[in-house]
């Protein structure tokens, strides 16, 4: 089956906690603090596979989680950073933030992009230590990764798409130009998926022309199988237009022209003004004046038109020329940029909490993220619990308990933790 799209989690390794350690040695005393630092957590890495042509592997699996960092150990040893995580996906996969839409990557080289960044390691006690606070019974956690939830979108990577309502000759024209054996009958949506031809003009010269399925009226709105696989005309650098010219299913071909058309606009802007070749099929079955008549139509409209028998290879030598010729012309196949994050982006639960006062005491909520520094908290250490005031008090929390009315002894609850308020 081909899948061209699916949604999937990636959580990136958490960094590893700082230790806290004391240098202990025979003959040397007051060794001090000596606790190394926590190692970093693996990342969650894309890389393209020229192997793979479908994303029907994250039907299976849906969540991807690299390993933590190790915590840091004794004399200064700091632990060891997790491996990345690489994840292999077909080329041409756009990856997008599930929640915004936003671009991250579009995977289509051999290059690695990092997608989800592991957390660093908590620093150590040895980094605490001060000329007044000499023995520091604490360290610091090592920072969550990164985690979201992305989609994945594969968009072909072809020269030249062919596009045209179905029966029209698509998968034949394809065939004969290529070494591609697309399926081939005189039935409706014969082709299921989109199939890549590379058409070879020569030594060292060739181009992928990529087979869309079949388009109807009303595709752009998600009628029929067509719509499904519009986003792999995005990146086409031009548009071959096929179309029966004979009239052989009772449509007008000009009319089948401008119907797909509008179905391109409706999907994209861009498609609609992306170059159009016009390929009149099967004119074996139709007079040379309503050729010359159709020929005509096309070419005062501004486009290059080739009346073909795709069944017998007839006209294609010339139409496989022009196309290489005027690709010659164009730009590069289009790579999607990443988009940046919003300027005022910033991570869930990051130094958020709110105040509430009931029966005289004094609730600090919503504020999940100070769990990591109260779990490194020693309360019968004082120069511990001095740390642990100095980050409230920098985040917020003191003033914000002030403002609502809080008093000199008054009970202060955070995370169901109770001690009477000092200022």
């Amino acid at each position: 089956m081909f899948v061209d799209i699916a949604k999937i989690h990636l959580k990136a390794g958490k960094g590893g906690d700082g230790a806290v350690s004391f240098h202990r040695e025979k003959y040397v005393a007051a060794g001090g603090p000596d606790g190394g630092d926590g190692g970093r957590g693996g990342d969650i890495v894309f890389k393209a596979d020229s192997n793979l042509s479908t994303l029907a592997d994250f039907r299976y699996k849906r969540k991807y989680a690299a390993l933590p960092g190790d915590n840091g150990g004794t004399s200064r040893c700091t632990g060891k950073s997790a491996q990345n995580l690489v994840i292999s996906v077909p080329v041409g996969t756009v990856v997008k933030d599930a929640e915004t839409g936003r671009i991250i990557a579009d995977i289509s080289d051999g290059e690695s992009v990092v997608i989800a960044k592991g957390g660093n390691g908590g620093w150590g006690n040895q980094h605490f230590a001060t000329s007044t606070r000499q023995i520091p019974r604490f360290a610091k956690s090592g920072e969550p990764g990164e985690e979201l939830d992305v989609t994945l979108e594969l968009k072909l990577l072809a020269d030249v798409g062919l596009i045209g309502f179905p029966n029209v000759g698509k998968s034949t024209l394809v065939s004969v130009v290529s070494q591609a054996k697309p399926k081939i009958a005189n039935y409706h949506f014969t082709t299921l998926t989109p199939v890549l031809g590379v058409v070879s003009m020569g030594e060292g010269s060739s181009f992928v022309m990529a087979d869309i399925p079949g388009l109807i009226e009303g595709a752009g709105e998600g009628v029929g199988l067509g719509h499904e696989f519009l986003r792999h005309v995005e990146r086409c650098r031009m548009l071959l237009h096929v179309l029966d010219i004979s009239g052989s299913e009772g449509r007008d071909p000009i009319d089948d022209f401008h119907k797909i058309n509008k179905e391109l606009a409706v999907f994209s802007d861009e498609l609609k003004d992306r170059p159009q070749i016009v390929v009149g099929n099967k004119c074996d079955l139709i007079e040379e004046d309503e050729i010359e008549r159709i020929k005509t139509h096309f070419e005062n409209k501004g486009y290059k038109f080739f009346p073909i028998m795709a069944a017998i290879a007839e006209g294609t030598k010339e139409l496989v020329d022009y196309i290489a010729a005027e690709l010659a012309k164009l730009p590069p196949i289009k790579k999607f940029e990443a988009e940046p994050k919003p300027v005022d982006f910033e991570p869930k639960n990051l130094r958020k909490f709110s105040i509430r006062e009931a029966n005289g005491v004094y609730y600090v909520e919503d504020c999940d993220w100070l769990m990591e520094v109260m779990n490194n908290v020693d309360p019968d250490d004082y120069e511990s619990l001095q740390y642990f005031e100095r980050v409230i008090r920098e985040c917020g929390i003191i003033d914000a308990l002030l403002k609502a009315g809080i008093g000199e002894g008054d009970t202060v609850n955070i995370l169901d933790i109770e001690f009477d308020f000092v200022n």
